[in-house]
């Protein structure tokens, strides 16, 4: 928040050649007062910005000059050299345009002569003969043509010159341009030349008077020639379609504009570009001139790119205006719009699409201009109801979710401007907003818009739009719950923007609607109910993601808009408060009030920090906010402290105590997004007291100059700066003391972010500025140590913010008096880079790094230096000497690098155990990666350093490499087929001696071609590999366990450092191009072997690790290879791509590539060639590369070779991946998805595995990534019309697979066809849904694909049929469901029919179910069409009842059409306009009970085995029985219907699947009326059913049952059932609970979790009851507390320690906090020490719920005056010292401090900690 500083303004300052300075000098008077002195003055000067000052003063001085009315030949001379001054500035440096505007103001006397000067200056410009100089007199021309007159009048004298050098240098660049052809480089700065070429003879045609009268010259002058010239080279870039795409989209504007220069009679121009444009040109009817110079254009088929453009060229180009080309000029724009509907199929690359869409909207914007003053018959052909209209509304639906942002951008445009065409189309008195709002049109449009789901993006902006067209009154007319829907929907952090646009559009609009047509202020009740009401509910109710994307997104707006809004808001804000706190999953009205008041703060609605505490909100609601226990609440109370739209606002003391008070609770936030919040706004605190102090200094300055007279009315600013002062020392010691060793990771990465803050936004002070606080004045010896013990963290992220917090610091600070701890230091750095534990490498780097920036070394090291007096001088700086500690540490860790390595190749063994190579190279990494290399100064020592590095990373990587290209690295179990691999491998393998003495494992064999072994043999070579191997140190002798497993540490990590150390190299070190001595440091040999070398292993590496880390060194490589100037380097990329490409094809059995079943690192290789292709250019080692690997992935008749397809397939995966390939790997989408879908069928494994692998890919990569737990979440799917305009390839292709599938998928010989790829192209169709905006211009229409899918559900894979179902659905839309289901239901065969298939009955069945889903989710459910559709559906499905009965023998068949009832009782349960329900007037519901009655449910089953599809039925029976009892219960008036079936009999039913799904809906029921949520509370129907579950739960055997009984009994109130105990099961209420107990003791988890719950409720019960039986219960309770105490242990599973919780916040007034305790002190105190624990467990569920407990022990009579935060819910932070508060405040109550204080010490000290069996062992005499 705090204010930027702004960049200090680089000027280049301006210099002039020998013989003008000369001339200066000749010229300036002895006073120094003319123009000759001052210019002489001026290019003295060598600051750039003091030259500005200087041009400055030219016009003043010329002006008194002028007085005189001579123009001095001085002045003369001096103009001249002003002329070449401007001329020889480059474009962008300020002083050109400084003094272009200087020069614009001369007094007129002077104009001639300045002219004059320009035109000489820049005709020898003209004659320039380089072309790479020709950009630089291009730039002149351009900057003389922008806003300056002088210049302008000169370009106007030669323009022959400058029309004929245009043309010049046009033609010479392109073919220069045509010579570097590969040379990406330098035809990317020539191709730029181009653009800006072509961008300034536009510029000249458009600002040059003298083109008014062109057409009348004739065709023999120069300047005609010339612009003929130049037309014809603008035609032949525009064709050109090598040339980036700019070039051309600049051509294309210059050939129209050309032509309306030249082209005579103007009236003619339109139907002239009409004919260009539909490909009719009359070649005789043209102008020769013309012929000849755009013949291409003419005569010639043109690239769809050109004729793109030149669309564009006309929109923008010819004046629309006010119909000024009349009706030709209509009939030009009707043309253009039906080319670029025809382009628009054509076009399929993301660039041209982009520029597609722009020029649409450009077209748009043309049509407007036209139709302002148009003929009837245009406004006809544009109006809403058009086919024009139509179709560009097609466009706008059909790509209104585009991933491409600008692209989306354009259909907005799009859409307001068809709005705008279309209120232009009506009548004046229409076209009004409210004419607007009652438009049939306007009407359709909202309708169809407000039925979209609010997921599409495209439903917000275009809303938003008609809000601005028509006003909010009919929107809210047809959707008055829109603010409500449109907030619920800010939870998706993708919508969250869209979403809370379209809000502010609607309450602007809505604000300035109502105020207009208010008497009184009224209105404003009107709006907050509509718009502010909706916003408090879910700031109170809504959840964590809701919340806080409104706060951040929604509120500003708001209260931007009615700041009026805020009292209101907090008024019923803070009567909600009093009433409501919220808790851990609710914010309460504490939260949203903190939120309302934190955003009004923020955005400058408050006035001061006093208002805030005085009048709006107390101090007491502060601190609870502080410490509540929802984290947002936290956070947002935090923020309304430190956040202030005023950067100097001054922080109260008030403010610095809350703060406090708040960081010693809360650096321990669990959740990082919290911990981040935090330290951020922290930071913006730190930075307004940083700020304010500023203020506060000046203020006390000038109040000693000046005391005021009231001197007491305000703080002196003294007392001001000293609280400052002491509030930072205070926030920082607590920060240290929160660094104590072994706290938590949270508690230090807080901690250390906020010291870093604190660091960076206190800065030493320098100069006159004054610091109110450091840092470096509170760290002492202590606190340095404490830092750098950090660096020993096992979190990297630790460390770094310790590095760089130490960093921060000044070096007076960290200064190393120590010789020996010096050295020291560095001795434990070198030890930890050798350590077999792979973070103590990282903090060896930290610890070098951190000792060679300080310039701590010891001077033993700098025996490493040669040139020690060079490096020592006097005039060090501290980059050098950083630089010669960096070389010195990288020698020393090389030289041990190559001892180790040296020991490495004769045991790598012992390597992997006492000194793993990888640590060494990772420390001179770090190092290099610090050390700014580009402008070292001691090259000539780090040459030599650099060749070593490269020769040492080369042996690293060959003595580890044969483990990582092992056949199998993870068990180097050797399968290698190279005998020399297999000779490195035999060496490691004889050092690992494996227990067992089988000699496969010994000796490594070699697999030759089609080897057989025995598959035994080789599961008896995989032992055990845990070996004990003796190894010999450098000095002793030491014993170690060593596992294969550590070898491959060592070896991957050591390949992973070496890919990093070569990508460092490669990319910051500077590259020489000749082998002499220069500045670089790599040769180009060099780059090459590195380039091997990555190409090497990622081509043969089979450990992932390994070959993913030499990626992201191979990455950068090939980065600096593509901009690198050496052509030769540059070509690297390309001819490594082909040739892996050919190596790919030839698929030699000798090829060293790597063919695993992902095909290791070649995906990535290629990746990495591709990825580094420079996006700005044409991409066309992509295209070339995609199209040969499309090739491959196809299916082959050649069976034998699927090597290359299976690499294809791979690699097309890998490239569908990259998101840095972007929209440009688009175009290729839908032949990947073709090669995916054939490649399934194959025979061969490999190539289905990696065609799955890429489909999984391609629909990731069409439908983004999964967003929600619905694999068909909407979110995640597209209308049929988006996905086919986008891949139109694929609508041939899925159309004709699936009718191949579904023609043969059933076949009547009964043959078994199971069509692998059905399933991916069903797995598609069902992402795809139909859009009520989809309209009748699309000729891809999803209808053909209906009947295919239909069939396909006849398959006889089950899951195929399921899969048939949901695809059908997205197919039909909703209108349409009620025929298509009663299409279905017709095709069912009748009782009478013989012969029938189950499967094609149970396809179509599914299929009806699904169909009926979705039309009863739809938004027509309540309406009457809906239910008059069901009800005809539902007396289709009586026609075919006999499929629910036993006439059916099928039990799979016979369940899907009981679903199917089942879902009509659910949505045909309301009752129609008649008085009867639509079922009960069908007379449905007799048809349900008769099937129940006749069901196996009540006559028993038959059945003596499992039976297919027996669970599912009997589950979907149970369903509809459950219906048919709550339908005749809800109908209990009439007594004459019988009940089909009771609950009992269903309990009673020896299937668990039965009793299971009764039990769960009862559950549902008794937990709606326990939490109060039911209308009418527990129906009579369950009433007395307590002795019936106590029944089931003394014999239920089946655990989920049990469960479901037990939760049932503990949401039962335990009066209604425990009196019963004894009749029903013969257990007194106190035996009941000792036998709940047991269970809770012996049962599995969520078992024992639910007994636990239902016991402590019974105990409760009986506290809060039976007072005089209490003492009887005490043998009882012990019992219960040891079972809580054991159900808190952290090893347990969650659910368990929330039982505990819960238990202990039931009983908490009973046992915890009782006055009169029940329990002996030692068992109380160990519920205490219960709660403690649970306190402090890592689950955040765990620590809220016992938060819960503590808040209830706050609370009760006797203990809320122990803390100021009763009735508050607070976090478990501070919970946990509140209850400890508690205990003590009990303890005094109970008068037991001096037993009790003694336990609490032994808590504290650690002692107990075993404390649940301590528990146990004071009960073990308990009777």
């Amino acid at each position: 928040m705090g204010v930027k500083k702004k960049k200090e303004m680089q000027v280049t300052a301006l210099t002039i050649c020998h013989q003008d300075l000369e001339t200066l000098r000749s010229l300036a008077d002895v006073e120094g007062k003319n123009l000759a002195s001052l210019l002489l003055h001026c290019v003295q000067l060598t600051d750039g910005v003091s030259q500005i000052h200087c041009v400055k003063q030219i016009v003043p001085l010329l002006e008194k000059a002028d007085k005189n009315g001579t123009c001095d030949p001085s002045i003369r001379s001096c103009l001249d050299i002003l002329a070449g001054i401007y001329l020889s500035l480059s474009l962008k440096n300020p002083l050109k345009k400084v003094l272009a505007s200087s020069l614009n103001g001369l007094p007129e006397f002077f104009l001639t002569e300045a002219v004059q000067s320009f035109t000489s200056r820049l005709q020898e410009e003209l004659s320039t003969t380089d072309v790479y100089s020709y950009r630089k007199v291009i730039d002149n021309i351009s900057s003389c043509m922008e806003n300056f007159d002088v210049g302008r009048a000169g370009v106007s004298n030669l323009l022959k010159n400058v029309l004929h050098f245009m043309q010049k240098s046009l033609t010479e660049i392109s073919e220069e341009n045509r010579k570097f052809a590969g040379n990406h480089i330098v035809q990317t700065q020539l191709m730029n030349d181009l653009s800006v070429g072509t961008r300034v003879s536009v510029m000249l045609v458009q600002k040059i008077q003298d083109f008014q009268t062109l057409h009348v010259r004739i065709s023999s002058s120069p300047t005609w020639q010339s612009m003929c010239g130049l037309l014809s080279i603008f035609t032949k870039f525009l064709i050109d379609d090598h040339l980036l795409q700019t070039i051309q989209s600049t051509s294309g504007l210059a050939v129209i504009l050309f032509i309306k220069a030249m082209f005579h009679p103007p009236e003619e121009i339109p139907d002239l570009i009409s004919s260009l444009l539909l490909r009719s040109v009359d070649c005789t009817s043209i102008p020769d001139w013309f012929l000849n110079c755009c013949r291409s254009l003419c005569c010639a088929d043109v690239s769809q790119s050109t004729l793109l453009f030149l669309c564009q060229g006309t929109l923008t180009m010819l004046d629309w205006q006010n119909g000024r080309m009349g009706p030709s000029g209509e009939a030009l724009l009707l043309n253009i719009v039906h080319v670029l509907f025809t382009l628009s199929s054509q076009i399929k690359e993301s660039t041209l699409e982009l520029f597609f869409f722009r020029i649409l909207a450009s077209w748009t914007n043309s049509a407007i201009h036209v139709l302002e003053s148009s003929s009837p018959s245009l406004k006809d052909s544009l109006n809403g109801n058009s086919s024009i209209v139509g179709k560009l509304l097609e466009y706008v639906y059909t790509h209104w979710e585009h991933p491409l942002d600008a692209l989306r951008h354009q259909t907005k445009i799009i859409f307001r401007n068809v709005l705008q065409i279309h209120q232009l189309t009506k009548e004046k008195s229409d076209s009004e907003a409210s004419g607007l709002a009652a438009d049939r049109f306007i009407c359709e449009l909202t309708e169809s818009l407000l039925r979209l789901e609010w997921h599409v993006k495209g439903k917000y902006m275009c809303l938003g739009c008609l809000v601005d067209y028509t006003g909010i009154g009919h929107i809210l007319a047809l959707a008055k719950t829109i603010p409500s829907q449109i907030l619920e929907v800010m939870g998706d952090q993708s919508l969250v923007p869209y979403a809370s646009d379209l809000l502010e559009t609607m309450f602007r609009s809505h604000k300035s609607h109502l105020k207009s047509q208010a008497v009184d202020s009224t209105w404003i009740d009107e709006w907050h109910e509509t718009w502010v009401s909706p916003l408090l509910f879910i700031l109170c109710e809504g959840n964590l993601d809701q919340k806080s994307y409104v706060i951040d997104y929604y509120l500003p707006k708001l209260l931007n808009c009615s700041p009026e809004s805020l009292s209101y808001m907090v008024k019923i804000l803070q009567s909600s408060a009093d009433a409501k706190s919220g808790s851990y999953n609710s914010t309460g009205a504490l939260g949203a009030l903190m939120a309302c008041l934190r955003a009004a703060r923020a955005h400058g609605h408050l006035r001061s920090a006093t208002d805030i505490w005085r009048n709006l909100v107390s101090s007491a609601r502060i601190k609870q906010g502080l410490i509540h226990q929802h984290c947002q609440v936290r956070i947002d109370t935090l923020g309304l402290l430190c956040e202030s739209n005023r950067s100097t606002e001054i922080v109260s003391t008030e403010e610095m105590q809350w703060i406090q008070f708040f960081i010693a609770y809360n650096l321990n936030s669990q959740s990082p997004g919290v911990r981040q919040q935090i330290c951020s706004l922290l930071k913006k605190l730190f930075c307004r007291i940083q700020e304010s102090s500023q203020v506060l200094y000046k203020l006390e300055q000038s109040r000693s100059k000046h005391e005021p007279e009231n001197e007491l009315s305000k703080q002196h600013p003294s007392v001001s700066l000293q609280q400052y002062k002491n509030f930072m020392s205070s926030i920082c010691n607590s920060l240290f003391e929160a660094l104590f060793p072994g706290s938590s990771y949270p508690t230090r990465f807080s901690a250390l972010t906020i010291l870093g803050s604190v660091a960076e936004v206190f800065p030493v002070p320098e100069g006159q500025v004054q610091t109110v606080y450091q840092l470096s004045h509170d760290i002492d010896v202590g606190r340095f140590q404490t830092l750098m013990e950090c660096f020993t963290s096992t979190f990297e992220e630790v460390k770094i913010l310790a590095f760089d917090l130490l960093m921060k610091l000044p070096k007076t600070v960290v200064q190393f008096q120590d010789s020996e701890k010096l050295q020291g230091l560095f001795q434990a750095a070198l030890e930890l880079s050798t350590s077999t534990k792979p973070y103590d490498c990282v903090t060896a780097s930290y610890l070098l790094n951190f000792l060679i920036w300080q310039n701590a070394l010891p001077s033993s090291l700098s025996a490493y230096l040669q040139t020690q007096q060079a490096a020592c001088g006097d005039g060090d700086t501290s980059a050098i000497v950083v630089e010669r500690n960096t070389l010195m540490v990288i020698k020393c860790l090389l030289e041990n690098l190559e001892e180790e390595i040296s020991q490495a190749e004769n045991s790598l063994l012992q390597a992997a155990a006492s000194f793993p190579l990888y640590g060494r190279a990772h420390c001179i990494t770090g190092a290099l990666q610090r050390l700014s290399l580009n402008s070292l100064q001691l090259v000539s020592e780090w040459r030599p350093v650099v060749e070593k590095l490269l020769l040492v990373s080369y042996r690293l990587s060959a003595v580890v490499s044969p483990v990582i290209q092992s056949s199998s690295p993870e068990g180097l179990i050797p399968m290698d087929t190279d005998s020399e691999s297999a000779s490195r491998l035999q060496t490691i393998l004889s050092e690992i001696q494996p227990r067992d003495t089988n000699d496969y494992f010994n000796q490594a064999k070699i697999l030759k071609e089609r080897d057989s072994f025995d598959l035994e043999d080789l599961n008896a070579s995989v032992p055990d590999i845990g070996t004990s191997a003796e190894i010999k140190g450098s000095k002793e002798r030491k014993t170690c366990d060593v596992t294969a497993q550590m070898v491959l540490v060592c070896c991957w990590r050591s390949m992973k450092e070496v890919a990093l150390l070569l990508g460092t190299l490669c990319q910051l070190l500077p590259m020489q191009s000749t082998p002499e001595p220069r500045s670089g440091l790599l040769t180009v040999e060099q780059v090459k072997e590195i380039g091997d070398y990555f190409k090497q292993h990622l081509l043969q590496s089979r450990h992932r690790g390994a070959f993913e880390l030499a990626y992201t060194g191979f990455v950068k490589l090939t980065e600096i290879l593509n901009r690198c100037p050496n052509v030769s380097l540059q070509k690297l990329p390309e001819h490594w791509l082909w040739n892996v490409l050919e190596e790919i094809k030839c698929s030699d059995p000798s090829s060293k590539l790597c063919a695993t079943r992902r095909s290791a690192g070649l995906p990535f290789y290629i990746q990495a060639l591709l990825a580094s292709e420079p996006k700005k250019g044409k991409m066309d080692l992509l295209k070339i590369t995609m199209k040969e690997l499309i090739s491959l992935a196809g299916p082959t008749d050649d069976s034998q070779s699927t090597v290359p397809q299976v690499h294809a397939l791979n690699i097309l995966r890998a490239l569908f991946r990259d998101t840095r390939l972007g929209e440009n790997i688009i175009p290729y989408v839908a032949d990947g998805a073709k090669a995916a879908i054939l490649g399934f069928t194959s025979p061969v494994w490999a190539v289905r595995n990696s065609s799955t692998l890429l489909f999984s890919t391609l629909i990731t990569r069409i439908f983004g990534v999964k967003r929600g737990k619905d694999e068909l979440s909407k979110k995640n799917r597209m209308t049929g019309s988006e996905f086919f305009s986008r891949f139109p390839e694929l609508y041939p292709f899925l159309l004709q697979q699936l009718e191949a599938v579904a023609n043969t998928v059933d076949s009547d010989a009964g043959e078994l066809n199971r069509h692998p790829s059905m399933f991916l192209l069903l797995l598609v169709l069902g992402r795809l849904y139909p859009s009520p905006m989809d309209g009748t211009y699309s000729t891809l229409s999803m209808a053909p694909f209906i009947p295919f899918i239909m069939r396909c559900g006849h398959s006889p894979v089950y899951r195929s049929r399921e899969m048939a179902a949901r695809a059908l659905v997205p197919f039909v839309m909703v209108d349409e469901i009620p025929n298509t289901i009663r299409t279905l239901l017709a095709k069912l065969p009748n009782s009478t029919d013989q012969c029938f298939r189950q499967n094609h009955i149970h396809g179509t069945l599914l299929q009806v179910f699904h169909l009926l889903q979705a039309f009863s989710d739809s938004k027509y459910r309540l309406n009457t069409y809906f239910q008059q559709e069901l009800a005809d559906v539902a007396v289709c499905t009586r026609a075919k009842l006999w499929l629910a009965e036993r006439q059916n023998p099928c039990l799979v068949t016979r369940a899907v059409y009981i679903d199917i009832l089942f879902l009509l009782t659910r949505c045909l349960d309301k009752p129609t306009k008649g008085n009867q329900p639509a079922l009960e007037h069908l007379g449905f519901w007799g048809d349900i009970r008769r099937i129940i009655s006749r069901s196996e449910l009540i006559t028993g089953f038959p059945y003596t085995f499992t039976v297919p599809g027996l669970p599912q039925y009997l589950q979907s029976l149970t369903k509809l029985a459950i219906a048919a009892v709550w339908a005749v219960e809800a109908q209990a008036g009439e007594q004459a219907r019988d009940i089909p079936i009771s609950f009992s009999q269903l309990l009673e039913s020896s299937f668990p699947e039965v009793r299971l799904l009764t039990l769960e809906a009862l559950l549902e029921r008794f937990s709606t009326a326990a939490s109060g949520l039911g209308e009418k509370g527990l129906p009579p129907l369950l009433w007395n059913m307590g002795g019936t579950f106590l029944m089931l739960a003394m014999k239920e055997n089946h655990p989920e049952c049990f469960c479901k009984i037990l939760k049932i009994l503990h949401r039962m109130d335990p009066s209604e059932w425990l009196p019963e105990t004894e009749h029903c099961i013969h257990l007194t209420p106190k035996e009941f609970l000792i036998w709940t107990m047991d269970i809770a003791s012996n049962e599995r988890s969520e078992i024992q979790s639910v007994a636990l719950r239902l016991a402590s409720k019974v105990i409760a019960h009986h506290m809060q009851t039976c007072e005089e039986t209490r003492d009887s219960m005490v043998p009882t309770l012990k019992q219960w507390v040891r079972l809580v105490a054991a159900s808190c242990g952290e090893h347990l599973p969650t659910e368990s320690r929330l039982a505990a919780a819960e238990a202990l916040t039931s009983t908490t007034p009973f046992l915890l906090t009782s006055p009169d305790p029940v329990l002996e002190l030692q068992d109380t105190l160990a519920l205490w020490r219960c709660v403690l624990t649970l306190l402090q467990s890592e689950e955040q569920a765990v620590r809220d719920a016992a938060t819960e407990t503590v808040a209830t022990a706050m609370s009760q009579e006797n203990t809320c005056q122990s803390t100021e935060f009763a009735f508050c819910q607070v976090d478990a932070s501070i919970a946990l010292t509140l209850a400890l508060a508690v205990l003590c405040d009990l303890l005094q109550q109970w008068d037991q401090l001096a037993p009790g204080l003694p336990v609490l010490l032994g808590w504290l000290l650690g002692e107990g900690e075993d404390f649940v069996v301590h528990v146990e062992s004071t009960h073990q005499d308990t009777p």
